[in-house]
C-alpha cells in the first residue's frame, strides 16, 4: 500500500492551483489549544453565548477579556511551527496560492506567508464599539495582561474590541468572498487541523469539490467530508507537512 504522504507528495507537484484550509488543529503544536477538545478546550468550562458573543460582548466586555486573557497571552507569546513553516515554504516554491485560515492567531503571517484569508478576524487591530476608530491590537492586549485594565478608546472612552469575529457577527465579507473565490479555483484543497464543524467555513471544500478540487485531509480526528478526499492522514501536522515537503523537494 503506498504511503499516504508520498501520495500528498505527488498531487502536491502536480497541482498548479493549491490552497491550504486550516484551523485550530495546526496551531495546537505551537501552545495554543483549540475550541472544543475535552479538558483542554477553550470552551470547556464557559458558556460562549455569553463570553464569546457580540450580545455579550456589549452587555459584559469584562467577561470577555477574563475568558480571552490566557488565550491573549498563549498567542503573543506563541511562534509558528513546522506545520505553519512548511506552508511558508510552499508558498516561496510557488505551490501554494492562498491560505484560508479559521484562526485568529497570526501563526501563518509570522511564518511568512503573503495570501491569507482570515475569516475569523484577528488581533492584530482592536476597535472602539462606540466611534468605530481602529488601534493596532497587540500594545492592546499587552497592557491588559499587565493592569487586567479593560481597554478603553482614547478619543471617546468606548470599550475597545480585538478584531476577532464573535458570535452573531458576521464573517468579514471581502475576506470570505476572497476565500469563496479561491474554492472555487483550486485544483487541491489541503485540509489542515480543522473539524469542519462551523459554517460557513466548513463549506468551503465541499465549494472545493464541487468545482473539480481534490482533496486532502490532514486531521486528528474524522470530518464529514472524510469519504469524498483524495486521501485523508489522521496524524500530527506539524509532522506531516515537513515530512511531505521533504518528498516534494525530491520531486521537483
Amino acid at each position: 500500500m503506498q504511503d499516504p504522504i508520498d501520495i500528498l507528495a505527488y498531487h502536491v507537484s502536480q497541482s498548479r492551483s493549491m490552497i491550504a484550509f486550516t484551523g485550530a488543529g495546526i496551531s495546537t503544536p505551537s501552545g495554543i489549544p483549540d475550541f472544543r477538545s475535552p479538558h483542554n478546550g477553550l470552551w470547556e468550562s464557559v458558556d460562549p453565548l455569553e463570553v464569546a458573543s457580540i450580545y455579550g460582548f456589549r452587555q459584559n466586555p469584562e467577561a470577555f477579556y477574563r475568558w480571552v486573557y490566557p488565550l491573549a497571552r498563549l498567542t503573543l507569546n506563541a511562534r509558528p511551527n513546522p506545520a505553519h513553516q512548511a506552508l511558508a515554504q510552499l508558498e516561496t516554491m510557488g505551490k501554494l496560492k492562498a491560505i484560508i485560515t479559521q484562526n485568529i492567531d497570526m501563526l501563518h503571517t509570522r511564518a511568512g506567508n503573503r495570501t491569507i484569508y482570515e475569516l475569523h478576524g484577528h488581533m492584530r487591530e482592536a476597535t472602539c464599539v462606540t466611534c468605530f476608530a481602529v488601534y493596532p491590537g497587540e500594545p492592546i492586549l499587552e497592557r491588559y495582561l499587565d493592569d487586567r485594565i479593560l481597554p478603553r478608546c482614547p478619543k471617546c472612552g468606548g470599550v475597545l474590541k480585538p478584531n476577532v469575529i464573535l458570535f452573531g457577527e458576521q464573517l468579514p465579507y471581502r475576506e470570505l468572498q476572497n476565500a469563496q473565490d479561491a474554492a472555487r479555483h483550486t485544483d487541491l484543497m489541503l485540509v489542515i487541523g480543522s473539524s469542519l464543524e462551523v459554517a460557513p467555513a466548513s463549506d468551503l471544500p465541499l465549494l472545493a469539490l464541487r468545482n473539480g478540487a481534490k482533496l486532502f485531509i490532514i486531521n486528528y480526528d474524522k470530518t464529514f467530508i472524510d469519504s469524498k478526499a483524495t486521501c485523508v492522514i489522521h496524524g500530527d501536522c506539524a509532522e506531516v507537512l515537513p515530512a511531505m515537503l521533504d518528498r516534494l523537494e525530491k520531486i521537483v
